[in-house]
Formats: C-alpha cells, structure tokens, sequence
C-alpha cells in the first residue's frame, strides 16, 4: 500500500512538472505580451514594466525561475491586480468554487444513482423512460444554454431564486444545478446499465432464491456493487465540474476562481493563467488518487499493491 502509494505520488510530480513546462512555454510562444493589449501604456513604460517582472530575463532564466517558486508554492505576482500575487487571488476565489464544487457533485451523485437504480427497477416502463428522457436531455443541452434558462424562469419570470452573484445559499442553486446536470445525466446512464447487469447476475438470483426481501437484495447486495463504475467515473466527474465552471461562473457573476482563469485569460495575466493551470491539475491527479483508494476500501477484492498499479 506505502509503496503503491509512493509510486502513485511520483508519477503525480512528473505530470505536474510536464504541465508547468507545457504551460510555460504556451504563454512564452502566444503572441504579444501581458502588457500588449494596454493600447495607452507607453513603450518606455512598457519595457520597464517588462523588466520588473523580469519578462526581459531569458527564456531559460524564466523557466528555472517559474519552476522554483511552484516548487515553494508561490506563482508569482499577478500583472494586473496591483499589489495581488497569484496566491492571493486562488485563496480568494477558491472557496466559491469549492462550495460550488461540492454541490454540483453531491447533486449529481445524489440523483444520478437514484434516476439509475429507478431506471433499472423499472426497466422499460414508464419510470425508466422518464429518467432516460432527463438523462438525455441532460447531455444534449449545454450548461451554459439550461444556466441561461434556469436564470430566465427561476430568476426572471418567477423570481423564486436570486439571478446571479454568491451571497448565500439560495444563490448556489441555479449555478449547482446547471453545472451538475450533464454529469448527472452520465451518472445516472451509468448507473442504469450496471444496475441492470447486476440484477440479472447469478449471486442476486441465489440471494432470493435464499429468501431474502426485495429491499435486502437491492439495497446490500445489488447498490453496492452496480455503484463501483459510478465511482471509477469520479475522477473525470471532478474534471467535469471544475471545468464547467469556468463558464457557469462568469454568467453567474461568481467570483470563484474559474471566472478569475476566464478573466486572466481576457487581460493576458500570464502569471494567473500559469497558477490556475497548476492549482487546477493538482486538484485533478490527486482526485484521481483518491478514487483509486476509495474504490479499493468499498471493493475489498481491489488491492492497491505495487503489482495492482503496474497494470
């Protein structure tokens, strides 16, 4: 388990470190530069400006000395909020995108498995239909066009919910509910199709043929096992969410930290488009560990042995 664990962490820094420098040279190759689009900044200025955020020192310079500070967890000062370095922009706007976070995936594992196990236990009737209808309609539309709709019939017309901004609870709803709805749909496809694999397996049939009540055999015997493909989906489902927020957030008017990367991106904020990537990837490899172990400790038949994690 260490060992395994060890190895997983590992491979994590090699792929961090092949992202920074990805991303590192993706800005140093982009056409103009952070302080380009400021049409009224002199080029005198503008090249002491260059110079003392040292965007004048070599290509290589720069590079050792990006890699350092991540190395220390410090990205650097941002270009256009004065006085701000990346860090304090991620500590401020992460905490609206991890409550935003947390609720999309609570919302999506919640009613994904439900709609599935509903779908399942119906099958090809009128409950399954329906969730496959929700289902598909959760993937087909975008989540930019169902937040528009949200905010024009729950906002607009009925004015039950707020229409944008991050106040209180009432204003994560419609924002949780636009970025949960595809991968609930996926959920719930997923979880249909390994629920109605389970259900026809031999160990369900000895389990009622043993005389064990419906909710006994579905509940302990059949949820448990049809949900591990839900699980292993958890990984890009924390993608799923992190990315779709870039767009949820800028037309909600939260300022979490995928709006901050949409604005950094606008106003050629080198330094916080650099930190975002970063802060986002650890985010996602280290999720994906976590799966790994959580789907070991709910399938004891799983291991996460050296052997395990060479295959």
């Amino acid at each position: 388990m260490l060992r395994y664990l060890l190895k997983r962490i590992g491979y994590i820094l090699l792929s961090l470190y092949f992202i920074v420098t990805i991303t590192f040279i993706l800005m140093k190759v982009a056409p103009g530069g952070p302080f380009a689009s400021e049409r009224r900044l002199p080029p005198k200025l503008e090249e002491q400006m260059n110079a003392a955020y040292g965007l004048n020192d070599p290509i290589h310079v720069q590079y050792f000395d990006y890699l350092l500070r991540v190395v220390k967890w410090d990205f650097g000062p941002s270009f256009k909020y004065v006085g701000q370095s990346v860090n304090d922009i991620i500590n401020r706007s992460f905490p609206y995108s991890a409550i935003l976070g947390l609720e999309s995936i609570l919302l999506a594992l919640s009613v994904g498995i439900f709609l599935g196990v509903v779908a399942a236990l119906y099958h090809n009737r009128f409950p399954d239909y329906t969730a496959m209808v929700i289902a598909v309609l959760g993937i087909s539309v975008p989540s930019f066009v169902l937040a528009a709709v949200l905010q024009y019939v729950f906002a607009f017309k009925l004015q039950l919910l707020p229409i944008a901004k991050f106040d209180s609870f009432a204003h994560s709803i419609l924002p949780a509910v636009a970025l949960a709805a595809t991968p609930l749909a996926f959920i719930a496809r997923l979880m249909r199709s390994s629920m109605l694999e389970v259900l026809n397996s031999d160990y369900i049939k000895t389990a009622k043929a043993k005389g064990l009540s419906q909710r006994v055999t579905i509940y302990r015997h059949g949820i448990r096992n049809a949900i591990l493909p839900v699980i292993s989906y958890m990984g890009p489902l924390v993608v799923a969410i992190l990315t779709g927020s870039f767009i949820i957030e800028t037309i909600f008017a939260i300022p979490g930290i995928g709006r901050e990367f949409v604005t950094s991106v606008t106003n050629r904020d080198y330094t916080v488009i650099m930190g975002t990537t970063v802060f986002y990837s650890v985010l996602f490899l280290f999720s994906i560990l976590i799966v790994d172990i959580i789907y070991s400790l709910v399938d004891p038949r799983i291991k996460l042995t050296e052997k395990e994690g060479d295959r």
